[in-house]
């Protein structure tokens, strides 16, 4: 079955990388900072789903669904997201492609 997703839909990608030594420190920072990212991401409103991974090869990604790209640009202003999990990542070494916002053309 196909996802009803709302016309002005948008995937937002956050990619970074870092050595694939420092993986072990990456995925228990990405660990840490999902406890006080979880409950702040939910309270936005226009969340549609939120995912996030480590891959020992060196890569970090998150990739959130929202109803709209003004949706999607409240990361930009999240405290929990641009301030304390960017510098927990930094410091673990991740460093970051410029985020993009994608408008939805077809699922499956």
């Amino acid at each position: 079955m196909t996802e009803s997703l709302p016309a002005t839909a948008v995937v937002r990608v956050s990619r970074g990388t870092f050595d694939p030594s420092r993986f072990d420190e990456v995925d228990a920072m990405n660990t840490r900072t999902s406890e006080y990212l979880i409950p702040a991401i939910k309270r936005l409103p226009g969340l549609i789903h939120y995912y996030a991974g480590v891959s020992p090869e060196g890569s970090a990604v998150n990739i959130s669904v929202w109803e709209s790209d003004e949706h999607a640009a409240q990361m930009g202003q999240l405290k929990e997201m641009v301030v304390d999990a960017r510098g927990e990542s930094e410091a673990a070494g991740v460093t970051f492609a410029p985020i993009v916002n994608y408008p939805v053309n077809w699922t499956i």
